[in-house]
């Protein structure tokens, strides 16, 4: 029997977006091509996986080396905008992700979504499930500075201690796809399970890799919360080596 969510090592779990709930990845190369293109420009898969898990500042400022000649704000607006155009006509979800979601719900285990997307982006996909699985979202428009920086997990942690103060770091599990969400989270302190997607992930012994979130469990995310961190169990329990 799997133990009561106050006794479990397993209180929340932080969870990326793009490309770990919904696989929306080819939606922003499509919609950063269109754009470069449209400024004369050209747009390899090369360059395209340089942007993956990064902040959308970051984004834009290799899309304006490409030849985009817009501002900041004008780059992000118009890709999310048509980012989301993608997500209104269909949302696709990665294997696995609804149903952990679910599990965890249904097991009191509480989830934030941690993403480098903007809030209206967030709002849509977060909609778009059947129940209200997210406690709160930390987005890219809501922290200073994006991931592989720590700071949007860290904050999500101190939002997950107002409503449980006992919670600590160790009591949490970062879900990633990318290797600058990766470093992010193993920044933050948490204990990180990488699902590559788009771009592989190096194994290090500081995270767990999953191959899909397909057929994963409750129970297998509280033994990574529950691992300790110097022994090396965190980074291999269910690992696909």
């Amino acid at each position: 029997m799997r133990p009561s969510a106050s006794l479990s090592p397993l209180r929340a779990v932080l969870w990326d977006m793009d490309g770990t709930i919904v696989d929306t990845e080819p939606y922003w190369i499509a919609a950063e091509r269109a754009l470069v293109e449209a400024h004369g420009g050209t747009w390899s898969h090369e360059q395209a996986t340089q942007l993956v898990g990064q902040a959308l500042t970051f984004s834009a400022g290799i899309l304006q080396e490409a030849g985009v000649q817009l501002e900041t704000r004008e780059i992000i607006d118009t890709l999310t905008a048509e980012v989301i155009s993608s997500v209104q006509r269909s949302v696709p979800w990665r294997p696995g992700a609804r149903e952990l979601l679910d599990d965890l719900h249904q097991a009191g285990v509480r989830c934030a979504l941690v993403t480098m997307s903007e809030g209206p982006l967030a709002r849509e996909i977060v909609a778009s499930l059947p129940k209200p699985y997210f406690e709160f979202l930390v987005t890219g428009d809501t922290v200073t500075q994006g991931k592989p920086h720590p700071e949007a997990y860290l904050t999500a942690v101190e939002l997950l201690q107002g409503a449980d103060p006992g919670l600590t770091i160790d009591h949490c599990v970062a879900l990633e796809d990318s290797a600058p969400g990766v470093a992010a989270a193993v920044a933050s302190g948490l204990a990180t399970v990488a699902i590559p997607h788009i771009v592989p992930i190096p194994e290090d012994p500081r995270h767990t890799i999953w191959e899909s979130l397909a057929g994963r469990t409750v129970s297998e995310l509280e033994a990574i919360a529950g691992a300790s961190p110097a022994s090396g169990t965190r980074a291999r329990s269910g690992s696909a080596l």
